[in-house]
């Protein structure tokens, strides 16, 4: 025993130690911010999304102002390349599913979020270049007044069956599902598949929620959609299910990082707190999206990430992702 307690103490005080400089250090960004007293959020992040988390975030820190700039993914990266290259950098925070992209390009800084400890390895970049916000997991919808549950696809290979020819939906533009494939199942393996896939007639929309939307009135048996936008759609009433067993879900991470050279550095690390913290992911939860944070569970127990076989798209992919265009493009005659 006279060794265990002074090794207790040790433990004790450490903990005690940490959450003090814990405490000193949200401290310290708390007076910088002050000081600064604004943040600029460039996202691509949904409107309905970004906005209450923001306006949660600024009644936290009500000394703080804030400029929030929403435009899609390619958008606002390009937004962000020209006014870089006038030698301005307007933005503090970015999120944005494609952020990956952004550490090649010198763009983001590493910022280590005081809970990421709470984030699936998949969510969170290691060295701290970004950390997630929520998911999005790319999977197949059907309509239940069409296919009953023992028939619908389990897997990849039962989309060749001859009686889903002509009958499912995609999104023209899922090229980083295409590259994400390629590193889970290697490029002879995948565009294999994809040949085969092509034979199938798949019809071609612009938008997820879109295709959602058609698999929804009937349009089609199948489509591919998000599994948080088929929840929502299943809440309403709408005859619509997803199938969890697809080997591997490819997700893709709309992430949060620090601008390389921001100019109210503080508050955007306060931002990227909040956005990451248990409060904020407990609101992208309510509404209906699937938090990045382990600890946070969906609003639908099917959805829990834990659960499921999934594959996050790599920063590799992003990267290449006008090579995987032209590959997809090709295979499929679009």
């Amino acid at each position: 025993m006279k060794f265990r307690l002074p090794f207790l103490s040790l433990i004790i005080a450490g903990l005690f130690i940490s959450q003090s400089l814990y405490a000193q250090s949200t401290s310290q960004l708390i007076e910088g911010a002050k000081k600064e007293g604004k943040v600029v959020w460039y996202t691509s992040m949904a409107i309905d999304t970004s906005k209450p988390l923001l306006d949660a975030f600024l009644k936290e820190y009500p000394f703080i102002k804030a400029d929030l700039v929403r435009a899609g993914e390619e958008q606002l990266t390009n937004r962000m390349l020209s006014e870089i290259r006038a030698g301005q950098w307007l933005f503090d925070a970015v999120s944005t599913s494609s952020i990956g992209a952004l550490i090649e390009r010198k763009m983001i800084t590493p910022y280590l979020a005081p809970e990421r400890d709470a984030f699936m390895d998949q969510f969170k970049e290691p060295q701290g270049y970004w950390t997630g916000v929520f998911a999005n997991n790319l999977v197949l919808a059907y309509n239940t007044k069409m296919v009953a549950a023992k028939d619908a696809p389990k897997d990849y290979a039962d989309l060749l069956q001859p009686r889903w020819k002509g009958q499912m939906l995609m999104d023209s533009t899922d090229y980083d599902w295409f590259g994400t494939l390629i590193t889970a199942w290697g490029r002879e393996k995948t565009v294999k598949y994809m040949q085969q896939l092509a034979k199938q007639e798949p019809l071609w929309r612009r938008g997820h929620g879109l295709t959602a939307q058609l698999v929804g009135a009937g349009e089609t048996a199948l489509a591919w959609a998000y599994s948080f936008r088929i929840e929502r759609m299943k809440r309403d009433g709408a005859p619509v299910e997803w199938i969890e067993t697809f080997d591997p879900i490819v997700v893709t991470i709309s992430g949060i990082g620090l601008s390389a050279k921001a100019t109210n550095p503080n508050a955007a690390r306060l931002l990227i707190n909040f956005a990451t913290s248990k409060k904020g992911q407990e609101m992208v939860r309510e509404m209906r999206r699937i938090p990045a944070r382990g600890d946070v569970k969906p609003f639908a127990p099917k959805m829990d990430q834990s659960k499921l076989k999934l594959k996050a798209v790599p920063k590799e992919v992003y990267s290449g992702l006008d090579d995987h265009a032209r590959e997809f493009r090709k295979i499929f005659g679009l």
